[in-house]
């Protein structure tokens, strides 16, 4: 019945609520000076007599006006309960996933491979990001969108799980992915677009250069955050051979140089990825530099609990007046 009090508009009422200790002091002294007393020579048998219940709680009818009076001041103060709430109002960027799926990927210096370990920190990215507009643009020797720009999040995961090498010809085609998600994302209107381009090579096929790519990206306004992904020095490679899989050592081969001047054409940062835990870290660090900006008004709204204490503090002492008229009657 009661909710939560969390003000009150009239609190000064409240210092009324003195009062009734006062009035259970009055009450219980004059109680004292009217008990009737008669001249016997011995008490003994009255001290035998059982007290009745309506002596044992003759004072109820004088704790329930206590009780309603009490209600009624705490509802003269007109307690409040609020409801806090914030009207939030976002704005989304658009984020396009660029991931190399050549098959230098399937290198094991990351756990299980370079691929998959990317595609797992690209998910938790996307279920972290909110009202965000992300697609999904794969490459190796030439470039596929596979998954153009959503909200829907959870189709998107699915489609970055499918994701695996010799989907495309072989190669790395860095210039192709950079101008297919350009292309993607030129039209958009969103005030912030961003590509993580992330690949474990040097940009040997496609007809596009990635600087002219980078160039074209920030012509459109697109940020371009690049990730060279593989261990320094050698990587074991699985090789399949008839005796089953056999592992060979490779050079690890990222054209860092080429990777740097992309992001720095279009205002972004390069990272270097030796490790799954290097390339979760840096996806966080992206993911704090492109925050949704959020604008929060706060408001507040208020619900009278008036009526409730009235209604109690009536009953109250409806009931008083008829334990008192009937129960606890007094007869001269």
């Amino acid at each position: 019945m009661f909710e939560q009090i969390t003000q009150f508009a009239n609190p000064a009422f409240l210092w009324l609520l003195l009062v009734i200790p006062l009035l259970a002091v009055w009450h219980f002294w004059k109680q004292g000076r009217l008990t009737a007393s008669i001249r016997h020579s011995s008490i003994a048998v009255f001290d035998a007599l059982p007290a009745g219940w309506r002596v044992r709680l003759r004072h109820l009818p004088f704790i329930l006006r206590m009780l309603g009076l009490a209600l009624l001041i705490v509802a003269f103060a007109r307690p409040q309960s609020s409801a806090r709430g914030e009207k939030v109002y976002r704005e989304g960027i658009d984020i396009t996933i660029v991931l190399d799926i050549s098959g230098s990927m399937l290198a094991e210096d990351f756990r299980p491979n370079r691929l998959e370990a990317a595609k797992a920190v690209g998910e938790d990215f996307i279920r972290a990001r909110v009202n965000d507009r992300i697609g999904l643009v794969i490459f190796a020797g030439e470039s596929f969108t596979q998954c153009p720009l959503t909200t829907d999040y959870s189709v998107l995961i699915d489609l970055l799980r499918k994701v695996e090498t010799g989907y495309l010809q072989d190669g790395t085609a860095i210039g192709e992915g950079i101008a297919n998600a350009v292309n993607r994302m030129k039209d958009s209107k969103s005030k912030s677009k961003v590509m993580i381009l992330l690949t474990d090579g040097v940009n040997n096929m496609g007809s596009i250069d990635p600087a002219t790519a980078a160039d074209i990206a920030q012509t459109f306004g697109v940020r371009i955050y690049t990730i060279g992904v593989g261990t320094r020095g050698m990587a074991p490679y699985p090789f399949k051979t008839a005796y089953g899989i056999q592992y060979q050592p490779v050079p690890v081969e990222i054209d860092e140089d080429m990777l740097r001047q992309v992001a720095q054409i279009t205002g972004g940062e390069y990272f270097r990825a030796t490790g799954n835990k290097k390339l979760k870290q840096i996806y966080e660090d992206i993911d704090k530099l492109e925050r949704t900006k959020i604008e929060v008004t706060e408001f507040h709204r208020y619900t009278e609990l008036f009526y409730d204490y009235v209604l109690a503090a009536l009953a109250m002492l409806l009931l008083e007046l008829g334990l008192s008229a009937f129960v606890f009657r007094k007869i001269p």
